[in-house]
């Protein structure tokens, strides 16, 4: 292939997963309609169902925001009566956010929203696994690649 044919939209690898990303958040904002969440709400809602209180700086590394974009995001689940926000006893700089009672009742209501998901993918159970673990080892080897620029390839396809 020519070098000039690298250069089109529909071969960049990046453009495919920002479609897909796209496309999934289209979905989602249908599905999550009914319980009042946004999609960035339901990823924050999703890790506090799965560990329960955890400290905002350890929410935002699980989520990959940053502070500037969990903190409005917080303010307004916790706004909504599902998320409770309060300083640490402990440390006063940390602060610690835990499910209310209607949030942890509004798990209740999510759990149809993966098979959905999953449904409107078109995909098996077993496709939707493999492809996952090949986005978490890409995830994984850009990450690394990011904090290595000097390791990043150069030339050569």
């Amino acid at each position: 292939m020519r070098d000039e044919e690298w250069l089109r939209l529909d071969r960049q690898i990046c453009f495919s997963l920002h479609a897909a990303s796209r496309a999934f958040n289209g979905v989602y904002r249908v599905l999550l309609r009914d319980l009042g969440l946004t999609y960035p709400q339901y990823l924050a809602m999703l890790v506090l169902w799965e560990h329960g209180e955890m400290s905002v700086k350890q929410l935002g590394e699980r989520l990959r925001l940053d502070s500037g974009t969990l903190s409005p995001l917080l303010k307004r689940l916790e706004a909504a009566g599902l998320v409770r926000r309060e300083r640490s006893a402990h440390d006063e700089r940390s602060v610690r956010v835990r499910l209310t009672d209607d949030g942890a009742a509004l798990r209740e209501r999510a759990l149809e929203v993966p098979a959905r998901i999953a449904a409107a993918t078109g995909y098996g159970v077993e496709e939707i696994r493999e492809l996952k673990e090949r986005l978490d080892r890409l995830t994984t080897a850009l990450d690394a690649a990011a904090s290595d620029t000097a390791g990043l390839p150069t030339a050569g396809r």
